[in-house]
């Protein structure tokens, strides 16, 4: 059965990546563009206009999110891999369980970064050294310089190839395949990094829960307003043109579909460059963390855990009375010394034993007289 605590975690960490791709992008675009500060006249007020902008900005970016992470990390559950694969799971191939597709698909998840991922979480918190959470605080906090990193590349991409390199008004685009390359090392190397690291980043993220109980949505709130305000003034220092950016953004298109009339921020660039920053590495660990705390099969472990387990496999000898464990000879107590005869009688005996220990494993009786 389930401890019940480790059940209210996982369904902690289901509604966290929830949130993560649907409250938390929308409730900081609310955050920065909904208050209409006045200093003048000293008023505060709400730019109703920007809610369809701010939902519609919020759901395609967390789908965006989520769907990298799922793709570029290599998720694929247990029982899919059971079956050979998506295709084969979803009715789509006639090789269903079939034995060499079974082996690849499970092969192929234990090398994903998915798979190293949940690896290391179940390692870690089945050892016993870090609660779940403060895991998954700790993964998180690992993940912030990938994500500094996913937000430097596309803009060193746009701003540093030169404009006779490439061809006019494609600058955008090459800085986003540079993004998906960086996204794609980044989950790769974060659970190597993670291994090594993860539990100085507990202890860290234990610290942050004494100070706060909100600590496992921090690292997010955070980094996205520290981010967000460094790309701003980078930019604006930099005397970067970021308006010919806006042809690629999701959310744009949409909304000229469902509400054409509705306003889009001049800086909504900014913020779909740190969402796609931010949000996938954090849906991936948390997604790494949720797979990893439950059980994990046998074909999932690796050597050193496989070799743990056969030593907790290993039986005691059964010890009965008279007997004694090594090699089944029978003990000898202070009563059974005798003189002489019973010495002489004790010794051919045990000779005997030992004789017949040795000729057991002998084929052929090779010594036996014609």
């Amino acid at each position: 059965m389930v401890n019940r605590a480790i059940l209210l975690k996982r369904l902690l960490l289901a509604s966290i990546v929830v949130g993560q791709v649907t409250l938390a992008p929308i409730i900081l675009f609310s955050l920065t563009y909904l208050p209409d500060i006045d200093y003048q006249n000293s008023t505060i007020g709400i730019r109703t206009g920007l809610f369809h902008w701010i939902f519609i900005a919020g759901l395609s970016y967390g789908l965006i999110s989520i769907a990298l992470a799922l793709v570029i990390g290599g998720y694929r559950p247990f029982f899919v891999s059971n079956q050979g694969g998506w295709l084969p799971f979803l009715g789509l191939s006639r090789m269903r369980n079939d034995p060499e597709l079974v082996d690849r698909a499970r092969l192929s998840l234990f090398a994903s970064p998915y798979g190293k991922m949940a690896r290391l979480v179940h390692h870690k918190s089945r050892a016993g050294q870090h609660d779940l959470m403060a895991i998954h605080g700790g993964l998180q906090l690992l993940a912030v310089p990938m994500q500094a990193i996913l937000i430097a590349v596309p803009l060193a991409i746009i701003e540093g190839v030169p404009e006779t390199m490439i061809k006019p008004n494609t600058a955008f685009e090459l800085g986003m395949a540079g993004y998906i390359i960086a996204l794609w090392i980044s989950v790769r190397v974060h659970p190597a990094i993670s291994w090594h690291l993860v539990g100085i980043a507990a202890m860290f993220r234990n610290v942050i829960w004494r100070v706060s109980k909100l600590s496992w949505v921090l690292p997010i709130f955070l980094y996205w307003i520290v981010a967000r305000i460094v790309l701003m003034v980078t930019l604006s220092w930099l005397n970067v043109d970021y308006s010919q950016w806006h042809e690629m953004q999701l959310e744009k298109v949409i909304l000229q579909a469902v509400a054409p009339e509705a306003e889009v921020p001049e800086t909504a660039i900014l913020d779909y460059i740190v969402a796609i920053s931010v949000l996938p590495m954090a849906t991936f660990t948390t997604i790494s963390v949720l797979g990893g705390s439950k059980s994990m099969p046998e074909w999932m472990m690796g050597q050193e855990e496989r070799l743990e387990s056969l030593r907790g496999m290993q039986l005691e000898a059964p010890s009965e009375e008279g007997t004694s464990t090594l090699e089944g000879f029978p003990e000898i107590s202070d009563g059974d010394v005798g003189d002489g005869d019973q010495e002489g009688e004790g010794e051919a005996e045990a000779g005997e034993k030992r004789e017949s220990s040795r000729m057991i494993d002998l084929p052929f009786s090779l010594f036996d007289e014609d």
